[in-house]
C-alpha cells in the first residue's frame, strides 16, 4: 500500500522536478525551440540544471522500479 503511493509521488515529483529544470533553462537561454526539438540534443544546461534535470529523471526512474517491484515481488 505505502509503496504505491510512493510510486504515485515519485513519478510527479519527478515530472516537476524535470519540468523545472527545463524552464530554468528556457528562461536563462530564451533558447525554447531546443525543447521542443530535444531529440536534437542542443540543449546546454547550466551546471545547476542539469543536476536538477537528473534528479527528476532518477526519481522517476525509482518510481518505475518500484512499480516492477510492487508487481512482480510483493
Amino acid at each position: 500500500m505505502y509503496l504505491v503511493i510512493a510510486e504515485q509521488i515519485l513519478m510527479l515529483a519527478g515530472i516537476v522536478v524535470f519540468l523545472v529544470s527545463l524552464g530554468m533553462y528556457v528562461l536563462r537561454s530564451g533558447d525554447f525551440k531546443s525543447i521542443l526539438v530535444f531529440w536534437q540534443a542542443t540543449i546546454e544546461f547550466s551546471k545547476r540544471e542539469f543536476i536538477i534535470n537528473r534528479v527528476g529523471l532518477s526519481m522517476m526512474v525509482a518510481a518505475v522500479l518500484v512499480r516492477f517491484f510492487n508487481y512482480f515481488i510483493a
